[in-house]
C-alpha cells in the first residue's frame, strides 16, 4: 500500500506539473495572438497611409480590378507613396475584390480619387460629377478579340454560338464595346464573365473559351509565354486610356498637387519606371468634354450592366 501511495504522488505532482505547464502554453498562445493582432494593425495603419504622414486628410484611393490584387498592390503602392510624400498627400489604397464591387464605390460616391475605365468615367460624371484628372497619352486604348494562335479562325461570324470571355459586363474597351460590335454584326455568343483581364487570356489558352475580350495594354503586360500562345482576331477603334478622376469634394488645389506629382515623375529613371508600371506611360492633364463626352454617342446603355441600384 505504501508503494502505491507513492506512486499515486508521484502521479498527482505530475499531473499538477503538467497543468501548469498547459496553463503557460495557454497564456503565450494568448501573448502570441495578442502580439499577432498588434502587428496587423499596426500594418493596416501603416499601409492605410501611403505618402505623407504629415497629412491630416486620408483620401481613398480605388483602382479599377481589371488585373489580380497582387498585382495592384504591388505596382500602385510605390507610386502612390512617393507622389503622396512629393505632394504631401496620404492615401488609402483600395482593391474591391471584383468590378461590380468597384462600381458601387464610385456610384455612391465613395472614392475620392479613382483610376477607371472610360466608361466609368462616363458613369461617375454622370452619376456623381467625378472629374477626369489625367490620363496616358503616350498610347490609346484598344479593345481586342484574341484566339489562341494555333487556332485557323478568321472572322467574327465564326464565333456564332461560341463561348467568348469578357472580364465583366461594363469593362469599357474588353466587354462593352466587343459586345456592342458582335450585336451590330447579329453575331449571338454565349458570354462568359471571369473578372480580370488576366483570367480572360488563360481561358483562351486552355480552350474554356473560342476568344476572349481584352485590351492593347493588358495583353502588353503578360508575360512572353502568355502573350506566345495567343492573337488578335478583332481589334476595335481607339479611346482616350482610363483616366484617374477625382470626387468633386478634392479640392482644385489638392488636384493640382496631384497632378504636378504624378507629371514629376517622368523626370527620372526610377519615377518613369513606377508611371510604366501602371500603364501611364507619359501623363496628361484631361477633362471630361473633351476627352470622354464623346463616348456617350455610343450608346452603350443597352449592353450596361450594374448591380445594386
Amino acid at each position: 500500500m505504501e508503494y502505491f501511495g507513492k506512486k499515486i504522488k508521484i502521479a498527482d505532482r505530475i499531473y499538477d506539473n503538467l497543468k501548469s505547464y498547459v496553463k503557460k502554453i495557454h497564456m503565450l498562445k494568448i501573448l502570441f495572438r495578442l502580439a499577432c493582432v498588434f502587428l496587423l494593425c499596426t500594418q493596416t495603419c501603416l499601409s492605410a497611409c501611403l505618402g505623407s504622414q504629415l497629412s491630416t486628410k486620408v483620401y481613398t484611393f480605388d483602382v479599377v480590378p481589371q488585373l489580380p490584387a497582387a498585382k495592384i498592390y504591388t505596382s500602385w503602392s510605390p507610386l502612390l507613396q512617393r507622389v503622396g510624400q512629393d505632394a504631401g498627400l496620404c492615401f488609402e489604397l483600395r482593391v474591391s475584390a471584383s468590378i461590380p464591387e468597384f462600381e458601387q464605390r464610385f456610384l455612391k460616391g465613395e472614392s475620392d480619387f479613382t483610376f477607371l475605365n472610360p466608361y466609368h468615367a462616363v458613369l461617375a460624371y454622370q452619376k456623381k460629377k467625378y472629374q477626369p484628372l489625367l490620363a496616358d497619352s503616350q498610347d490609346l486604348l484598344t479593345g481586342i478579340l484574341v484566339v489562341r494562335s494555333d487556332n485557323p479562325i478568321k472572322n467574327l461570324s465564326d464565333l456564332k454560338g461560341k463561348n467568348v470571355t469578357f472580364p465583366a459586363t461594363n469593362s469599357f474597351a474588353a466587354s462593352l464595346l466587343i459586345r456592342a460590335e458582335l450585336a451590330k454584326q447579329k453575331i449571338d455568343i454565349t458570354p462568359l464573365f471571369v473578372k480580370t483581364h488576366s483570367n480572360v487570356y488563360r481561358s483562351v489558352i486552355n480552350k474554356d473559351a473560342l476568344a476572349g475580350g481584352g485590351v492593347n495594354n493588358t495583353l502588353d503586360n503578360e508575360a512572353p509565354e502568355v502573350r506566345q500562345q495567343l492573337r488578335v482576331l478583332y481589334e476595335t477603334p481607339a479611346y482616350t486610356p482610363h483616366p484617374i478622376a477625382t470626387h468633386p469634394s478634392v479640392s482644385l488645389e489638392v488636384r493640382d498637387r496631384f497632378l504636378k506629382a504624378i507629371v514629376k515623375l517622368s523626370q527620372d529613371e526610377e519615377g518613369q519606371k513606377l508611371l510604366d508600371g501602371i500603364n501611364l506611360h507619359k501623363p496628361q492633364a484631361v477633362n471630361y468634354a473633351k476627352h470622354y463626352k464623346v463616348l456617350e454617342s455610343l450608346q452603350l446603355e443597352k449592353f450596361l450592366v450594374l448591380t445594386g441600384q
